[in-house]
């Protein structure tokens, strides 16, 4: 059995045929016990341990690494796997301890655009929900870094990796979001809503929504920027995403007028762009009504709130549909895109020991014959022929 191969689909088969009731239950002999262990030894990698040997390729110079062979694409996906990794608190945190946070910052500033779009990306997950690592990339000039490539990097796709990762390290951190604001980083935001690109757009306009829920002050700074004028044109966007997000702004300007601010909106320009949304959301199929309920909610909370009577939308019964839950508030259209894929689950306290094996998936590249110690498991095929450095 042992000479099968160590493979997850073979584990998976085996396992299943232990347990599929056709047999009795019994005991493993020794060839088997032996067997399964050293298919889940082959199946898991010390993470702080990868973590190291990843640091250590951060830290080779770039021609070293092309002198070795080393491409964009083996670092890209390199960075791939440092972001698997992070994903745990426990991990991110660690990655300053063992070295890697400065020279991962330091891709930001990478020759190569689709590099320092994934290190923005690897950022992003380090500091979600983590004050700890907030603290750390801001120590380490981070919000510098990412500022530069959202505002000035010739590429968008950059720019907008750096400015999701910006949202993330702004979130719940309020030196970060005085530093922002000093860094002008509204007029930064400004330039995204008048670009072509929808992604960059949604980005831009969830913080925005998010830095006014947090501090209603800087309303009339969004104000005297343009800002209502431009949310008030992307709320008519043929991007739903852009379209809620628009409207979720425009919310918080609205609010900040009630709660006596002063008027942020030209009301009667918000009163047209409103109707045309009812006009839109009155001729949808059922189909898409069900698909625009956060657009829907959103009309009505904002007429709402800008002129104090329900919006002809809740008389013809389309802010609730028939088995949607009435008792819901507005949605939160900013909050969502801040949660991490896995950070909910991984902000929980990880068992002893339990941080140290992760699924292995192929590995992407370790540099040099010592990158690996030599009495660790060995978790690769062995040393490629082009100087020792393991094939991705």
């Amino acid at each position: 059995m042992a000479n099968d191969g160590l493979k997850w689909d073979g584990l998976l088969k085996w396992s299943l045929a232990q347990t599929d009731g056709t047999k009795p239950s019994r005991n493993l002999s020794e060839e088997d016990r032996k067997w399964f262990m050293e298919a889940m030894e082959a199946q898991t990698v010390d993470v702080v341990k990868r973590m190291k040997e990843i640091t250590l390729v951060m830290n080779t110079p770039e021609d070293v690494l092309e002198a070795q062979g080393v491409m964009p694409e083996n670092i890209e996906d390199m960075l791939d796997e440092l972001q698997e990794h992070v994903e745990s608190i426990d991990m991110a945190n660690d990655l300053h301890s063992i070295g890697g946070l400065v020279p991962l910052l330091g891709y930001l500033k990478n020759s190569h655009a689709g590099i320092r779009a994934k290190a923005a990306e690897v950022v992003t997950t380090i500091v979600q929900n983590n004050p700890k690592s907030q603290q750390l990339v801001m120590e380490a000039n981070g919000l510098e870094s990412l500022l530069s490539n959202f505002t000035s990097d010739p590429e968008i796709t950059v720019r907008t990796k750096a400015l999701g990762a910006l949202s993330s390290l702004i979130r719940h951190n309020k030196p970060a979001i005085a530093a922002f604001r000093m860094a002008n980083g509204y007029a930064a935001l400004r330039d995204a809503l008048n670009s072509e690109n929808v992604r960059f757009q949604r980005k831009a306009l969830n913080l925005i929504q998010y830095l006014l829920h947090e501090n209603n002050a800087d309303c009339s700074l969004v104000t005297e920027l343009g800002f209502p004028q431009l949310m008030m044109h992307l709320a008519s966007s043929n991007d739903s995403g852009v379209r809620e997000a628009a409207l979720g702004g425009l919310l918080e300007l609205a609010r900040c007028t009630t709660s006596g601010n002063g008027s942020a909106l030209a009301e009667e320009e918000l009163r047209q762009v409103l109707q045309s949304r009812i006009e839109g959301i009155n001729s949808m199929n059922s189909d898409d009504l069900g698909a625009a309920r956060e657009e829907r909610q959103l009309v009505d909370s904002l007429w709402s709130t800008c002129y104090n009577e329900p919006s002809s939308l809740q008389e013809k019964g389309l802010v609730v549909l028939p088995g949607e839950d009435a008792s819901q508030p507005p949605p939160d259209v900013a909050g969502k895109l801040f949660e991490p894929p896995l950070r909910a689950r991984a902000a929980q306290p990880m068992p002893q020991g339990s941080n140290s094996t992760s699924e292995n998936k192929e590995r992407p590249l370790s540099l040099g014959p010592g990158a690996v110690d030599e009495g660790s498991s060995a978790h690769h095929d062995g040393p490629a022929s082009d100087g020792g450095r393991v094939e991705p």
